[in-house]
């Protein structure tokens, strides 16, 4: 004899089917609804997405352009120094040579303002071949060996990279 066990009616776990269920063009109705929206959020993100893209390249393209600027405004006023000493040609020599000192020491203040550094090893120095040339080694009694005896030409750093090593003398081994 089997018995058989009726599931009572809740227990089998089917609720009532809704409208959108039974009707399948409704449901699809939805779905194209949410796939509008959601393909609109899509487009308006992408298009977002392209214009801060658009906007970053013409901000590097400025910066680039522009990079210069801040430089070439500190040198305006070494230029009027320069083309104020070529207008007064009949200046004496001890009235150029001050003029001259005076353009220098702007030309180095504006330099220094761009961060461009000299590099003006004294004698003694290590050599350093990051920042030193060496053209020629010599003999140099009393001096440590791979050191600097004179300094030929100052170099330059701009912002910590090596724009000019300086060129130096090096001592010989020993």
């Amino acid at each position: 004899m089997t018995t058989e066990n009726p599931l009572p009616e809740d227990a089998a776990g089917a609720a009532e089917p809704t409208a959108a269920e039974l009707n399948p063009e409704i449901k699809i109705a939805e779905l194209e609804g949410r796939l509008a929206e959601m393909s609109d959020a899509y487009l308006r993100a992408k298009a977002e997405t392209e214009n801060a893209r658009r906007r970053a390249d013409e901000d590097v393209a400025k910066a680039r352009k522009f990079a210069v600027e801040a430089f070439a405004e500190a040198m305006l006023p070494v230029m009027d120094s320069l083309e104020a000493a070529i207008a007064t040609p009949s200046a004496s020599v001890e009235t150029v040579l001050e003029g001259v000192h005076a353009t220098r020491r702007q030309l180095s203040s504006a330099l220094e303002r761009n961060k461009v550094v000299e590099i003006n090893p004294g004698q003694g120095a290590k050599f350093d071949p990051h920042q030193h040339q060496a053209i020629s080694v010599v003999p140099a009694p009393g001096q440590e060996s791979n050191t600097v005896v004179t300094v030929l030409q100052k170099g330059f750093l701009i912002a910590d990279r090596v724009l000019r090593p300086a060129l130096v003398t090096v001592s010989a081994p020993k």
